[in-house]
């Protein structure tokens, strides 16, 4: 046998047109800022009506004979939106992320060999160079020199076209999408990844560079 108290069943008489009572009142805010406000003002009004009625259960040990204020049970259409857009978007950044990372292990590996053949290649040179006097740092710091000047030429170049593709972006997407500056790379980050790109060509010639000082000066020079 069904039993429902008075509660249910005026809900279930309203929810089939049996009664004219609202159940339920949609309201738009004019912007952001104005939802947010709203949401904590109706959260505000749920924890004093929790607090009331844990003191009325409190006093008479039973939550029967309450007449005191009742919560609110609201639903963010808009904020549920939103929260698949962001989780949806934080997926692509992470798979995003995720190729990038791959792409700079490779760059770095290729920076190593590419720093190694010319460690191979100028064998003779430095043998001269230690011949003269020049010591293990200097030759390390040769080579050092090198792959800083190629991480910063690689990263200054990447800003660069960056930055000429993002005027080309915001110059396609405005029109269709009526939101201007879509596409933007801030200068503190722009520095940043300059800074990771010297970075990771640093840490790729170390190994070369740290041969190439180790090499026998004697059988450098006999090298060809």
């Amino acid at each position: 046998k069904y039993s429902a108290t008075s509660t249910t069943l005026t809900a279930l008489i309203r929810e089939l047109g049996g009664n004219d009572s609202p159940s339920g009142i949609s309201v738009y805010a004019k912007d952001f800022t104005t939802k947010e406000d709203m949401l904590a003002y109706m959260d505000e009004w749920n924890t004093a009506v929790e607090a009331a009625r844990s003191a009325y259960f409190d006093a008479n040990g039973t939550y029967e004979g309450y007449d005191g204020p009742t919560e609110i049970s609201y639903s963010d259409t808009v904020g549920t939106l939103m929260g698949m857009v962001n989780t949806i978007l934080n997926a692509i950044t992470y798979v995003l992320v995720a190729f990038t990372a791959i792409s700079l292990v490779v760059s770095t590996v290729m920076i190593g060999v590419i720093t190694y053949v010319s460690v191979v290649e100028r064998t003779k040179e430095i043998g001269i160079l230690r011949s003269i006097g020049a010591r293990k740092r200097d030759i390390r710091h040769v080579f050092n020199a090198e792959t800083f000047i190629i991480g910063l030429c690689a990263g200054l170049i990447g800003i660069g076209v960056a930055y000429l593709l993002q005027g080309l972006i915001n110059l396609i997407l405005t029109p269709l999408t009526g939101i201007a500056g879509l596409a933007a790379l801030p200068i503190w980050q722009a520095l940043i990844m300059v800074c990771i790109s010297v970075a990771l060509t640093l840490i790729s010639g170390l190994i070369p560079a740290s041969a190439a000082a180790k090499k026998d000066p004697v059988i450098a020079l006999r090298s060809e």
